[in-house]
């Protein structure tokens, strides 16, 4: 991810917290390859200012994230997260509609 998906990414959440409150978010990874240090710092600030208003979070990607991907979220989020691996898509979609 770079800087400028942030700023794509964060303004689009905004909104969507405002019609909608809370939310659910569907992470969804193709060749992922991680962030970019301006990236990493637009991240800290989204997870500062969205703290509280993600209630459930699905990362879905290849199995060399999974370990470390909710390990990773979780000290910057209260949302509940869980990873999928992509054949398991179907899983976390159910899983954030529960």
């Amino acid at each position: 991810m770079t800087k400028e998906s942030y700023q794509i990414f964060a303004p689009a959440v905004d909104e969507l917290i405002v019609e909608h409150g809370k939310l659910t978010i569907l992470f969804e990874m193709h060749e992922f390859h991680g962030w970019t240090m301006g990236a990493m710092q637009e991240d800290l600030k989204f997870d500062y200012k969205h703290w509280h208003d993600i209630e459930k979070l699905a990362i879905v990607g290849e199995s060399k994230w999974k370990a470390g991907m909710v390990a990773l979220c979780k000290p910057f989020t209260s949302a509940n997260i869980k990873y999928f691996d992509h054949e398991k898509l179907d899983d976390a979609q159910t899983r954030l509609a529960e």
